[in-house]
């Protein structure tokens, strides 16, 4: 009995009741760094004093948290979607308006309110289409291929969810690049799959090799089944562009070894360096013939949360499958069918995204010219990222071809090494806490990512405003100097 005679029990659900793997999922990009930064904001807004005035996230993609404008058509159109009112409002531009309607036309009811289909609204699926033809210089692009999902992130879980399957050695293994996006062993984690890493090539700019493909993959045949080989270009958290004769040869690879390729290209429009472009995955599948586009098993990713648009809260995002068997097709859209749909204003969002104004609409000069300055800003603030710290001893930055991050290599004292083992810390954590905690920079240890055994990095985003990373890089500079000489 209680204190209050109420009869006390066990409660049904304990840590060690609950589903094992989700214990086992980690998410480094929202860990302990950043539940400590939440605080430190907290004690500061109560007037707490700290060697610092404010703390500075530079710990995730979150472009308008960091600053970026969003893109004034899109929320123009946006606004008019959720409030039809004011489509009579005169200083909206009459192709934002006219596009409103077509959107709400293909909404029930004419409202965004409303549950679309599980696959996504017709009109914008088939907007999606005709975009990745465009994109694609031609290569068809089936509608019913493609799958409106909540961010990328969702496309990339469902696929993975319809792949893992089998127990012991016959368990599926599903391949991902190291360093890695969390996002992926997080989902491998929770379904209970195998985690096949492969490593890119720090030396090389952070380039794929097929060798190192083929080693990870015959060595995790011993213990796994593996099924799928999962790649990002542009790289997060390494920024790396691959080739096109890259592309080819993973191509080549996944077809000789039978595995499902799923392409994550949520940066496609974030490519910096000279020399550089970007390659979709479907593009060159199809452009190395029958032999290749008829039989590669692929799955590709695209977002409205990166590029230009940065509209991370809106969840927009779709998936294009390519050369899925038909029954498999019906299993996925019965999976989507339990969700109910995507949020619709993120669907919406996507349907800009793909079908912008064109040229001679009223809003096409002002889009371009935000689109252009909003890119253009990201490629120099990728540069200055990559310039400021390879000035700093003990760190060293390879160029931020794309994307939104820089993942530089750090030097760790052997001092400092020791005392965070001893705090039972992994060295980069407790490099990244110190930082923190001295600075008020929030950044996320390479560990979170995955990195080769003796190696130490950070990852940190190149999105706040350019005098704001100025700052920064400089506090990080001043920090790593400090704490060198602090370990030495």
């Amino acid at each position: 009995m209680t204190e209050n005679g109420v009869m006390s029990r066990a409660k049904v659900l304990t840590i060690d009741t609950m589903n094992p793997t989700v214990k086992k999922v980690e998410y480094a990009v929202r860990g302990p760094i950043v539940q400590r930064a939440v605080e430190l904001e907290r004690e500061l807004s109560e007037g707490m004093k700290k060697p610092f005035a404010e703390v500075i996230r530079a710990n995730i993609g979150d472009a308008h948290a960091m600053g970026q404008q969003p893109i004034t058509f899109f929320r123009q159109v946006l606004a008019l979607c959720s409030y039809p009112e004011l489509l009579s409002d005169n200083t909206f531009p009459e192709d934002a308006k006219s596009r409103a309607c077509r959107i709400l036309q293909s909404c029930g009811g004419n409202s965004l309110g409303a549950y679309s289909a599980s696959q996504g609204i017709d009109s914008v699926r088939h907007d999606v289409a005709r975009y990745i033809e465009r994109r694609d210089g031609g290569v068809p692009c089936d509608p019913d291929d493609i799958y409106l999902t909540t961010g990328a992130s969702d496309g990339i879980v469902t696929m993975l969810k319809l792949l893992v399957c089998g127990e012991g050695a016959g368990r599926t293994g599903v391949m991902i690049s190291i360093p890695q996006y969390p996002l992926y062993s997080a989902a491998l984690a929770e379904l209970g799959a195998v985690q096949i890493n492969y490593y890119l090539n720090e030396e090389k700019c952070w380039s794929l090799d097929i060798s190192e493909l083929q080693r990870a993959l015959d060595e995790a045949r011993r213990y796994c089944n593996p099924r799928a080989l999962c790649i990002i270009n542009p790289g997060n958290p390494t920024g790396q562009v691959q080739s096109r004769e890259c592309i080819e040869d993973v191509i080549r690879f996944a077809a000789k070894e039978r595995l499902f390729l799923m392409a994550d290209e949520v940066y496609q429009d974030n490519v910096y360096a000279d020399g550089c472009q970007f390659h979709s995955f479907k593009k060159v599948l199809f452009e190395m013939g029958p032999e290749y586009s008829e039989t590669v098993e692929l799955a590709s990713f695209h977002s409205t949360s990166k590029c230009y648009m940065g509209e991370c809260g809106f969840r927009g995002g779709y998936m294009e499958i390519i050369n899925m068997d038909e029954e498999v097709k019906a299993q996925l859209t019965k999976l989507l069918s339990v969700r109910l749909c995507p949020p619709v204003p993120g669907q919406a969002l996507m349907d800009l995204v793909v079908n912008p104004p064109r040229p001679g609409e009223p809003s096409y000069d002002s889009f371009i010219k935000e689109r252009t300055a909003t890119l253009s800003a990201l490629a120099e603030k990728a540069k200055l990222t990559e310039q400021v710290l390879n000035t700093v001893q003990g760190i060293s930055c390879n160029p931020v071809q794309g994307a939104m991050y820089s993942f530089p290599r750090i030097t760790i004292p052997d001092k400092a090494i020791n005392e965070a083992t001893d705090q039972g810390q992994l060295p980069d954590m407790f490099y990244c806490m110190k930082m923190l905690e001295e600075t008020g920079i929030c950044l996320v240890p390479g560990s979170g990512f995955g990195q080769k055994d003796g190696t130490y990095h950070f990852r940190m985003t190149i999105l706040p405003p350019r005098d704001k990373l100025k700052i920064l890089l400089n506090k990080v500079k001043e920090f790593h100097q400090k704490f060198t000489q602090q370990y030495s």
